[in-house]
């Protein structure tokens, strides 16, 4: 009858264990529900953050529970100290633990197991918030806009996010089995002194990504180059200790991130726009024409609809060679893209060949004119 007893109070407890994880899944996913769209992402983020570490939390505590029934009702100090004196046990271990210790002893190692458990639950929920921290604030705002972090910044967040849980997690457990953490810190200082004079070039890279992460010269997708170094490419990642770029040729360069304190970058990717300067040479038989074509240079730009007229806008003589007349094209286009900016280039300077030759004009090109006298050598009398 006892053991029935038992029996039907451990069944309880676990039927109980599987309501309560029943019921807290429904209230995450209501709670979730709730909300505007922008919290809603932050909630669906903690629900999928969640929901494994809280069914496994539940079973923990619930099965902790029936094992502290059992325990309370059958593992009795004097119980267990008559089994041990049996041959039932075969291990000498575990019976000399049980003849010794006793059973207070045995379960409090179980109450510091299922602390610890609860406790990686915790910090397993933690890592699995922080990867959906980083999807979320890298997505926009709304549609249209741009994302709140760049990915680089996201992600370096979140590993020392990570990171910081995991030695924290650590340092619990330590303490959870009795090691003082007041050493492993001192032991820590020490130790990172010695490893700092080892490392100094992985530390220069690594406050080198901080200086990245804070300035941000350039983010993952952006276009750089330096005239210092030839480094030019496409930024792929940035590293704890390595920026990857791939060049124009598909090849991966890897620079470390300490090297950019030193540099100059130039991030042709956050132009407002595009310059076209360029300079057009006529011949001087046409100069008479000159001033009307030029003016008329100047209106089609101004006109033009990818021009940016709030921009500089020239379009002048500049000066006299010795074979031709010069004036130059100043202006910016409303586009940045690369692809764009070539074709609307390409249409500026065939509007600019039509107008001269509609004027009766022509382009110049390096050329000599030799006076020679009629007769080559003097006349005798």
């Amino acid at each position: 009858m006892r053991w029935v007893w038992l029996g039907s109070h451990v069944f309880l407890i676990v039927l109980a264990t599987a309501c309560v994880r029943a019921i807290a899944k429904g209230l995450l996913n209501k709670y979730v529900q709730r909300g505007s769209e922008s919290r809603r992402k932050w909630k669906d983020a903690l629900s999928r953050a969640a929901s494994k570490p809280l069914d496994w939390g539940i079973w923990v505590v619930g099965l902790s529970f029936a094992g502290n029934r059992i325990y309370d009702d059958v593992l009795t100090k004097q119980t267990l100290a008559a089994l041990a004196e049996t041959d039932l046990i075969i291990n000498e271990t575990i019976r000399d633990l049980i003849a010794h210790e006793g059973a207070d002893s045995i379960f409090e190692r179980v109450g510091t197991l299922r602390s610890v458990a609860l406790g990686v639950l915790v910090a397993w929920f933690l890592n699995r918030f922080i990867k959906e921290f980083q999807a979320v604030v890298t997505l926009p705002r709304r549609e249209g806009t741009e994302s709140r972090w760049d990915s680089a910044t996201a992600s370096a967040v979140g590993r020392v996010l990570r990171a910081s849980v995991i030695i924290t997690t650590g340092l619990l457990i330590l303490q959870a089995y009795g090691l003082p953490i007041e050493g492993v810190l001192a032991f820590g200082g020490v130790g990172g002194i010695a490893v700092g004079f080892a490392a100094k070039d992985l530390l220069a890279n690594f406050f080198g990504t901080l200086m990245l992460l804070i300035d941000k010269p350039f983010v993952v997708g952006d276009w750089i180059r330096s005239p210092d170094r030839e480094i030019e490419g496409t930024v792929e990642e940035v590293g704890w200790r390595t920026t990857r770029i791939r060049t124009f040729d598909r090849r991966p360069l890897y620079v470390p991130n300490s090297n950019f304190a030193s540099l100059a970058v130039e991030n042709p990717e956050r132009m407002e726009n595009r310059r076209i300067y360029e300079t057009f040479r006529v011949r001087y038989e046409d100069m008479p024409n000159v001033k009307k074509l030029i003016d008329e240079v100047r209106e089609m730009l101004r006109n033009h609809p990818a021009i940016d007229v709030t921009r500089t806008l020239m379009v002048n003589l500049d000066t006299y060679t010795e074979f031709s007349v010069n004036f130059f094209v100043y202006t910016f286009t409303k586009t940045t893209h690369w692809v764009e900016f070539h074709e609307i280039k390409e249409e500026i300077l065939l509007l600019i060949s039509d107008i001269v030759h509609k004027h009766g004009a022509d382009f110049a090109f390096p050329t000599q004119t030799l006076y020679l006298e009629n007769d080559l050598a003097p006349q005798r009398a």
